[in-house]
């Protein structure tokens, strides 16, 4: 029989409906029979493309008597992490207190109160791996529930003040300048991993922010160190196992140091934040490896990962057939088969597939281990045949893992998510001259605004078309820049109109009008036992982090000041952690760059909506990250100027495209040609 999850939306909470535990999700009715009953909460957060979650569900869940241990002592509660990220943020404080660690699944232990006392990740069956078994800790923690009540609360009391305390963010004292940025410069120099790319040692994550930091302050100061760990990584990224090397897309992260061995899952973030890079570094300097990964990032989002409507699905999981990552590695024999024996040898020996394999029981994860003009030597082939039967060897595989068994997909809609990839599908878009990828921008707005809007309010997730949960600061900030992005894309000026009403609802319902800058959940959310203003970027960036690029890009568009002193009052809020800190900050870092360049402000300015397309193209190719563009033409003129004053007296001049290129509102003599836009851009 199914259990109360039966009724919800989630992949991942649907994948436990047909546990024997009485799961409950987190709402009303199961937090008053915990009080009812005076039963401890036992809360398990995960998601649906989580490799460890689904041994926990299989070894634990699944069992009988695990399960009559659960649904006799506690009131069991499941939650998908990725549509109440604002519980995960608090109980993974809780966890990490505890252990020193955190992860997924998360497995913690609440009193009635919601307050932690005891917690971990995932817990074996029986004890194992240095780890005590499920069934222990529910026993132990049943029996101390029982026994030493007043202990627990205690307990429980003081771990909740240390949450507290650690996700409180007090305000900040002073100002930050652009030593911050080169203080985070220097820490990524220290950590950067100058054999295999990357910061740190296994495992390794791609820190697209890091990287995206990275090329800014060489544009800025034309460090070629910078520009070089940048670059170094983002090519051992894209020739190693993390990356998708027959369907596109980046896996979620490498579990050694070489970028070999991925986590399989596919996270619609982490190729929204890699796409933007590749195609910030792509306008940064021509080379073709970039520009072809962002359109094989991009391709495999808008052919798996995008609704008909227009919205992204969340993510794709590691398991297929009962065990991870089997839908992407190979073997010999199994190249053999596609390709014929010659041309398995060469296909083979260039992704690294061996009879010994790297992964598990021979299976191979492809990843390119001898370039083209190697391969051609090695073989004595011209390296033009050897690209051609490459592409070749790369399709046919692809079409004969297309028959394979897929890994699951997890179709809710997230807002937040779908900002950071309308963000990158615009900006590719307009730099790589791309329509179809402005196109899907585009359309994904209208999606969110049409299912995930609700007058001033936005809604966190959708599926099925059922939305639901209140928007987090994420979601507003995040599909903020979407829109802008979008908007400079498009040129359409209902993308700009919706972002202004959107940072208006942003202000009013997330502002912290005592400390300054927003806190994660809105003024009138569900009461938790902490409200949260992390700033630090994880796997995404933080919400205050585009919160404040929102608002400085909008000001600078719309001529708005209170925007501008928002943007910098958080910014000054935060000031002690990133001097602290500040390689934890790198998109707020991006946004400080902003603020202190300062941006330059564009009117293009045309006699007809066909006009300023060569300038516009233009704009794009180039990396000018800090820079706003305002389009005047003919039908968008009267609206646009109802929303920014920049628009005043910006006309072509004699009946000719026309570029007015500004700071601070003062406004050099236009330009009619795209060579002068580009002298004057210099």
């Amino acid at each position: 029989m199914p259990n109360r999850l039966i009724h919800e939306t989630s992949p991942y909470l649907l994948q436990h409906a047909h546990n024997p535990v009485d799961w409950h999700p987190w709402n009303g009715e199961a937090l008053a029979r915990a009080q009812n009953e005076d039963k401890p909460i036992f809360l398990s957060i995960g998601y649906s493309a989580c490799h460890w979650c689904h041994v926990m569900e299989r070894e634990s869940f699944e069992d009988e008597e695990t399960a009559r241990l659960m649904n006799e002592h506690f009131i069991n509660i499941k939650v998908d992490r990725e549509e109440r990220p604002d519980l995960d943020e608090i109980y993974m404080a809780a966890v990490q207190a505890l252990s020193g660690m955190g992860g997924w699944p998360m497995s913690v232990f609440l009193t009635p109160g919601l307050k932690p006392f005891y917690g971990g990740t995932y817990f074996p069956p029986r004890d194992m791996y240095g780890r005590p078994g499920f069934q222990t800790v529910l026993r132990s923690v049943a029996r101390a529930y029982r026994e030493q009540r007043a202990l627990i609360d205690e307990s429980a009391g003081q771990l909740t003040a240390h949450v507290r305390d650690m996700v409180a963010v007090p305000r900040g004292h002073g100002t930050v300048g652009y030593e911050v940025i080169e203080t985070c410069v220097q820490d990524l120099r220290q950590r950067f991993d100058s054999r295999h790319g990357g910061f740190g040692q296994a495992p390794k994550f791609p820190h697209a922010m890091d990287i995206a930091l990275l090329l800014r302050y060489h544009a800025k100061t034309r460090d070629t160190e910078a520009l070089r760990m940048a670059e170094f990584t983002l090519e051992k990224m894209a020739r190693g196992g993390m990356y998708d090397q027959l369907g596109g897309g980046f896996h979620r992260y490498a579990t050694d140091a070489q970028w070999l061995i991925p986590h399989f899952e596919k996270m619609l973030y982490d190729n929204a934040l890699l796409a933007k890079t590749y195609t910030e570094a792509y306008q940064l300097t021509r080379k073709p490896l970039y520009r072809r990964i962002v359109t094989e990032t991009l391709d495999y989002v808008l052919r798996e990962m995008t609704l008909p409507e227009g919205g992204f699905y969340s993510s794709q999981d590691a398991d297929s057939e009962g065990r991870e990552g089997i839908f992407f590695c190979w073997t010999p024999r199994q190249i053999a088969a596609v390709l014929g024996e010659e041309k398995a040898k060469i296909a083979g020996r260039y992704y690294g597939v061996d009879e010994s394999g790297n992964f598990e029981q021979g299976l191979s994860v492809l990843h390119v281990s001898l370039d083209e003009e190697a391969l051609a030597q090695r073989y004595g082939i011209p390296e033009d045949e050897v690209r051609d039967l490459l592409q070749e060897a790369r399709r046919r595989l692809f079409d004969e893992r297309e028959k394979r068994i897929k890994p699951g997909r997890d179709e809710k809609i997230l807002t937040d998510w779908n900002g950071l990839m309308i963000s990158a599908l615009a900006l590719a878009g307009n730099a790589l001259d791309e329509p179809r990828y402005i196109q899907a921008a585009a359309r994904a707005c209208d999606f969110l605004l049409s299912h995930l809007k609700n007058e001033d309010r936005l809604w966190h997730t959708c599926k099925n078309g059922r939305a639901h949960t209140s928007g987090f600061l994420s979601d507003y900030a995040f599909f903020i820049n979407g829109l802008l992005d979008t908007y400079e894309a498009t040129r359409t000026v209902r993308w700009l109109h919706e972002a202004l009403r959107l940072a208006d609802a942003m202000i009013g319902h997330f502002w912290d009008t005592q400390d300054g800058a927003f806190f994660f959940t809105a003024h009138d959310h569900e009461p938790l036992i902490a409200r949260t203003k992390n700033p630090m970027d994880n796997a995404v960036p933080s919400g205050n982090s585009l919160a404040i690029l929102a608002l400085l890009r909008l000001s600078e568009m719309t001529g708005n000041t209170d925007f501008k002193h928002k943007a910098v009052e958080s910014l000054q809020a935060f000031a002690d952690g990133l001097c602290r800190v500040p390689a934890a900050f790198c998109q707020m870092l991006a946004a400080l760059d902003f603020w202190l360049a300062p941006p330059r402000e564009i009117v293009l300015a045309g006699p007809d909506s066909n006009s300023l397309d060569p300038m516009q193209k233009a704009l794009f190719e180039r990396f000018l990250p800090n820079k706003v563009v305002l389009y005047a033409e003919p039908d968008t003129r009267e609206p646009l100027a109802a929303l920014s004053p920049l628009i005043e007296g910006k006309i072509p001049v004699n009946h000719s495209p026309t570029a007015y290129v500004c700071a601070n509102y003062a406004c050099q003599q236009p330009v009619a040609t795209v060579d002068d836009l580009m002298a004057r851009l210099d």
